[in-house]
């Protein structure tokens, strides 16, 4: 049998390039062998857990869309179903003008579709109150391009939806800055009605109103974290799981490709039928730049933010009160190091079942433009974390355990222009064939998003296989 397999490398061992290496034996079966390629010493990418006061908590990614089915179907395939928890409360709130204050119903991605819940939130000044019914007066704002999300959102309801509720919920996500993200992009539906509706209230509205009423938790985790997901893919998957190994060039050959691997001075040469590149933008740019410059060049374009989170572990009694949302954003405006705060015990509270006197506090640090404050060592970042607990929760006393957790470079910025980009990118990749590419750079960056590509970029590659008739 060996003799007709055919050999497809997977460069990324993150969870895209481990779904497309699953994706590829469960559609080619013990015709294609798979070797998955991975630079750092573990895979998962930022699918990753481990302990804080005994506890294994998530250092990356802590939860997946629910209503996107890909992620949650994935760990059913490979034998985490049992496992899949529902959050134990979504009820986030902002932290603005001196107070925490929740966040209101009937808003999509910070857009507010009810006036009365906006003023109630107390979010928005009174000027601003009164800037935001103009949108239902105002002459259509027509999008005919894509554009960025402050400059659509400003103009229909004025600067401080933008600062006070979008920015601090696209921060949450991207790490980015409204005046830069896609519209298109990171907005989809709120774009489809800036093509075509008069008032973005009435619009937000309608969206609102579509979502049914019983669809369910928005996230969903795992017992154990959702950093289990990776290697449960790994072991299911039957691949070859190379760690340690950088891919340094990747060159066509007259019958298929061949990898470049190890140091400079001792090179290893890896020979593929087919090969997927499921690892960041940049460094997929600078593989691609031989076999296909048009694509490199467009991927190297795309920015990437970085983050931090501090993990903090404090007794209970350290609250003057429960806390009992999931947590608070923080718009930029406020000049807070600390974007977010999860409570994640609360959130999930299957972490804290064994010993419910801990709670668990998750704080992210860093923006895209803010990589100054991520220069400070891991005591410096514990200490702004528990400084802002302290601050804005009243927490009393040092924290139990902490851990740092560091993501450099790990978010892409889906900037205007992002989904026009990502399609010349597979055009280009599209004439090469038996080469794919998946990852978060492309079409979200939640484990559901990177998921669908992987399942994408395999099947791009079980045709090319099924047409050379193997």
């Amino acid at each position: 049998m060996e003799g007709n397999q055919r050999h497809v490398v997977i460069v990324g061992g993150g969870i895209s390039g481990l779904a497309a290496a699953w994706f590829l034996r469960q559609g080619g079966g013990e015709r294609v062998r798979v070797t998955v390629l991975e630079g750092g010493p573990r895979v998962g990418g930022k699918l990753h857990a481990s302990e804080v006061a005994g506890v294994s908590v998530d250092e990356g990614a802590e939860s997946m869309l629910a209503r996107r089915p890909e992620g949650i179907e994935l760990a059913r395939m490979v034998g985490l179903g049992a496992d899949l928890v529902d959050p134990g409360t979504t009820q986030a709130a902002i932290y603005t003008r001196g107070a925490l204050r929740p966040m209101p119903r009937g808003q999509v991605m910070g857009v507010p579709g009810d006036l009365t819940e906006l003023a109630r939130s107390g979010i928005i000044s009174p000027g601003g109150l009164l800037r935001v019914p103009l949108d239902q007066v105002l002459p259509a704002t027509l999008v005919r391009s894509d554009v960025s999300v402050a400059s659509y959102i400003r103009a229909r309801m004025g600067a401080e939806v933008v600062e006070r509720l979008v920015e601090p919920l696209l921060g949450g996500v991207y790490a980015g800055r409204a005046d830069m993200l896609s519209l298109e992009a990171t907005m989809p539906r709120i774009a489809t009605a800036a093509r075509s509706e008069r008032s973005l209230l009435g619009a937000v509205r309608d969206i609102v109103h579509e979502t049914p009423k019983d669809a369910g938790p928005v996230f969903t985790s795992l017992r154990g974290g959702l950093g289990r997901l990776p290697e449960a893919v790994a072991k299911a998957s039957g691949a070859d799981i190379r760690t340690g190994v950088t891919v340094r060039e990747l060159r066509r050959t007259q019958e298929g490709w061949r990898l470049v691997t190890g140091p400079v001075p001792r090179p290893e040469i890896v020979e593929a039928d087919a090969v997927i590149v499921a690892v960041p933008a940049t460094p997929a740019s600078r593989l691609l730049m031989d076999a296909v410059p048009k694509a490199a060049t467009e991927l190297a374009r795309i920015e990437y933010s970085s983050m931090a989170i501090v993990t903090l572990a404090y007794p209970a009694a350290a609250f003057p009160e429960p806390p009992t949302g999931s947590g608070y954003l923080v718009p930029p405006v406020e000049g807070r190091a600390v974007k977010a705060a999860t409570f994640t015990s609360v959130k999930w509270p299957h972490l804290v079942e064994s010993d419910p006197s801990v709670v668990l506090v998750r704080c992210s640090i860093g923006r895209i433009g803010e990589e100054q404050v991520l220069q400070r060592d891991d005591t410096e970042l514990v200490s702004l974390a528990s400084a802002e607990m302290g601050e804005v929760v009243g927490v009393r006393g040092l924290p139990l355990d902490s851990r740092v957790s560091r993501w450099g470079g790990s978010l892409p910025q889906y900037n205007v222009g992002h989904l026009d980009r990502v399609a010349r990118v597979r055009a280009a990749v599209a004439v090469e064939p038996g080469l794919a590419v998946c990852g978060a750079a492309y079409d979200g960056l939640g484990v559901p998003a990177c998921v669908s590509t992987a399942r994408g970029a395999a099947a791009r590659i079980l045709d090319h296989l099924g047409d050379r008739g193997e």
